[in-house]
């Protein structure tokens, strides 16, 4: 490796639990069957490892065949790009419960916005998989090992991602990269499938240099466990442990306020949700990231029944106040004004949602995107983490 590149992350998926007692979607099983999987690479680089989990499982996960590939459209691969993937110089492995697994590097030269297609044979009963519950993209299943072939006709299609936490690139040395910590609002809940409108996919739109990778997890909560495990636990992993990382960008809130009422939890009180966003910029700042954090975005239409909407209201708009007023974060990006309806400031603007109430369809999304300030996120701070200097607070309207 030359000493003018260095390993940073190209592309996440943040994974949940799939035994959790509150769910929005339900993970799956393998045995003797491949899944083919499309992971949209936030940066690029000449070569790439990818990173396997095992985090949240019951049993050693045995890995038959591991294959990379860029994609030529759907489940069809390149077949020119088709390589192997080794782990130590094996192509079989088993990973350890509660483990992760880092492959070989592989001489594979891709580019940001490069969709590269991840295809596992398990072999063996995997029992319920570690997995991430709203990528906003499709997996392909098939029977017995199809690793390496080129197209899988007739496999059935999965909205969900599986055993996959990332993908490292190995990119000049001065390269930074963001981290999207959040919610569905990060991870793409609303936004077109396969489409790659997430937020963050708009975001990387207008970077110049450097990107930011998606950490995003639907129904994500700062303060509590589930879905997922909740942000100040999860933040050493899934925000310093992240190869290259400078600064991070945070939301969180809808969900600590509305999503308890699925396990008869009381909402966060504005206390709480102060304290612990406090927290989070705490320990960006302690390991030298630049932190930028988003108001709580407005829910009021929520279609779905039973979650405590009206009632939340006066703790989002507190917090949403002191975030507009604190010098706690490097920046402020105001996404609650940039979507809400101004005729019914606790909804979302009409041409802005998904249909459900409290998610972004792809307009929604850009908009978000749209309010974060990319010079004071990047511009010329490109220093690598741990050499990063603050930029000035300031609120965008």
């Amino acid at each position: 490796m030359s000493p003018n590149t260095r390993w940073v992350a190209g592309f996440r998926s943040a994974v949940i639990d799939p035994a959790e007692q509150i769910k929005l979607a339900d993970s799956r099983a393998f045995a003797d069957e491949t899944v083919r999987q499309v992971l949209h690479l936030d940066g690029g680089g000449d070569q790439i490892r990818v990173r396997l989990s095992n985090r949240y499982g019951r049993t050693p996960l045995t890995i038959g065949a591991a294959r990379v590939a860029l994609r030529k459209s759907a489940d069809q691969i390149a077949s020119e790009t088709d390589t192997a993937l080794r782990f130590g110089g094996a192509e079989r492995v088993s990973i350890p419960v509660g483990a992760e697994l880092i492959s070989d590097p592989v001489d594979l030269p891709v580019a940001a916005g490069t969709d590269l297609t991840l295809s596992l044979y398990l072999p063996e009963s995997t029992g319920l998989a570690t997995f991430s519950h709203g990528p906003r993209e499709i997996a392909y299943v098939t029977s017995g090992n199809a690793a390496a072939e080129l197209a899988l006709p007739g496999a059935t299609e999965v909205p969900l991602r599986f055993f996959v936490t990332g993908v490292d690139v190995l990119a000049p040395a001065d390269t930074p990269i963001g981290v999207a910590f959040g919610d569905s609002w990060f991870e793409g809940v609303g936004t077109t499938m396969s489409a790659n409108r997430r937020s963050v996919d708009a975001l990387n739109a207008r970077i110049g240099h450097g990107w930011v990778v998606n950490q995003g997890i639907g129904g994500n909560r700062a303060l509590t466990g589930e879905i997922g495990e909740h942000a100040l636990s999860r933040f050493d992993r899934d925000v310093l442990g992240v190869p290259g990382v400078s600064r991070v960008l945070l939301n969180f809130g809808i969900n600590d306020l509305i999503l308890g009422a699925m396990a008869d939890q009381p909402p966060a009180t504005a206390d709480e949700l102060i304290a612990g966003l406090t927290e989070l910029a705490r320990r960006a700042h302690a390991a030298g990231l630049i932190v930028h954090a988003a108001t709580i975005g407005p829910y009021a239409g929520c279609v779905y029944p039973g979650m405590p909407i009206e009632e939340t209201q006066p703790t989002r708009h507190a917090v949403n106040e002191w975030l507009r007023g604190t010098d706690i974060f490097d920046a402020v990006f105001d996404v609650d004004r940039a979507v809400a309806d101004a005729e019914r400031p606790d909804f979302i603007r009409p041409e802005f949602d998904s249909g459900d109430g409290m998610h972004l369809n792809d307009a929604g999304a850009r908009a978000m995107a749209e309010t974060v300030d990319v010079t004071a996120l990047f511009g010329a701070h490109a220093a690598p983490a741990g050499d990063v200097t603050p930029v000035p607070h300031f609120t965008t309207a």
